[in-house]
């Protein structure tokens, strides 16, 4: 049809033929797929009948694919003493209700990228696919779970020795419906919360540094893991994302934070050989408020002090800093205990804080890598403008991200519905 067309009028706009022939292919598609499976003498696993059960066959479905969508008639057994009953063809497809696994695959990954309306528009104009975003969303929160497993299955990445081996942890609010946050402490004015804490971890490797021996984290080395769980439960996670990266082949393994109390527990617990380190801009931070409190906001002096106590914080002379704070604070006419407790922040990690080590060594020293996942695996989905979460579909919709920002979403998928071995590939 599309070489008498173009006989008859000539050469004509390329997007009209294009998108003309993959309707045409469409069309082909569910007409094959069709007499596929309708085939009646199809060999489908567990298709006989079961003691007590009764078949009713030729049961019609209507199932979405990528091609469109399609009508299969198959038989459906019976168990009235149990009052069960089951699709043998169904569960061979894969079918997630009524939609085939390719399809979910690809609306899934359009979700992990954007809302629901946005990929459902995108999927239209990119693959010709016409499926709803409240489709989209159940079906996300349906395969979740099952990506969820695989990912902690993943196999062992590798077996050489990893001369640097980085573990980072944060976290960052999400926005939630009302109804997660009942009863939960927050920093609104009222105390109230706006927000659940995503924790965040991240796993890297390092093998080199550059000419001027700054380190090079290896390229694409990164995968995360995230979750709403509590510290413990999260640390136990991390754990294992480390474990099959290759902790127990890490020559040195480096774990960085932020001063949290409950990421250096989690570290003390899960990696007690680590090397710890705090981030070097959190330090900075804590140093600068420290100085305007015992100098006074704003004034030259702070200004000063800020600039010696940096100078001495990056070259291994922490326990300065907190001796010379110390006599200011005691020199104060009415100290405040706030600035005690900072110069304490300091006594507590002053063993994490040995920056100028760490760069002689060509170490990485802040948690930039964390701190940009919690914005591009978090922030760029879950805190869009408008946008309130309940937890389990925010963490759906995580899972999908970390899948996806790891660079594990086609293993994880392949692995599901063992695609690579069952693939069918064109002939040379």
């Amino acid at each position: 049809m599309v070489r008498q067309d173009l006989a008859r009028h000539g050469v004509a706009n390329l997007e009209a033929v294009e998108l003309g022939l993959r309707e045409a292919l469409f069309k082909d598609g569910r007409a094959l797929l069709e007499q596929l499976y309708n085939q009646p003498e199809l060999s489908v696993p567990d298709a006989a009948s079961r003691p007590g059960e009764k078949c009713h066959p030729d049961r019609a479905k209507d199932i979405q694919t990528l091609f469109g969508t399609i009508t299969v008639r198959r038989p459906y057994f019976y168990d009235p003493p149990r009052q069960t009953g089951r699709f043998p063809l169904d569960q061979a497809l894969g079918l997630i209700q009524s939609f085939s696994p390719a399809l979910v695959r690809l609306g899934a990954r359009a979700a992990a990228k954007e809302g629901y309306a946005s990929a459902s528009e995108d999927l239209l104009a990119q693959a010709g696919v016409a499926l709803e975003g409240r489709q989209i969303q159940r079906l996300v929160n349906l395969v979740a779970p099952a990506v969820a497993a695989q990912l902690e299955a993943g196999v062992p990445v590798g077996d050489d020795p990893i001369p640097i081996l980085y573990v980072e942890v944060d976290g960052t609010g999400v926005p939630m419906v009302a109804r997660e946050l009942a009863g939960r402490p927050g920093k609104q004015a009222d105390g109230s919360a706006q927000t659940r804490e995503a924790k965040l971890g991240a796993v890297f490797t390092q093998t080199q540094t550059d000419a001027e021996g700054l380190p090079v984290r290896d390229y694409q080395s990164t995968t995360y893991v995230g979750s709403f769980e509590a510290a413990a439960d999260f640390g136990t996670r991390i754990r294992t994302e480390a474990r099959r990266r290759g902790l127990g082949r890490a020559v040195k393994v480096v774990f960085l934070g932020d001063g949290a109390a409950w990421i250096w527990e989690l570290a003390r617990v899960n990696f007690p050989l680590a090397l710890l380190i705090l981030d070097l801009y959190h330090a900075l931070e804590r140093l600068h408020e420290l100085c305007d409190g015992l100098y006074g906001k704003d004034t030259p002096w702070a200004a000063r002090m800020k600039q010696t106590w940096t100078a001495l914080l990056k070259a291994d002379q922490v326990g300065e800093v907190i001796a010379v704070a110390r006599r200011r604070l005691a020199d104060l006419a009415s100290p405040d205990d706030s600035l005690a407790k900072q110069i304490a922040y300091f006594e507590h990690h002053q063993d994490k804080m040995r920056y100028q080590t760490y760069r002689e060594q060509g170490l990485f020293y802040g948690s930039g890598v964390v701190e940009g996942g919690c914005k591009s695996v978090i922030g760029q989905r879950l805190k869009e403008s408008g946008m309130f979460w309940t937890e389990p579909g925010a963490t759906s919709v995580l899972t999908l991200r970390v899948a996806l920002k790891s660079h594990r979403w086609d293993e994880c998928w392949d692995r599901l519905h063992d695609s690579q071995r069952l693939k069918i590939r064109a002939a040379a």
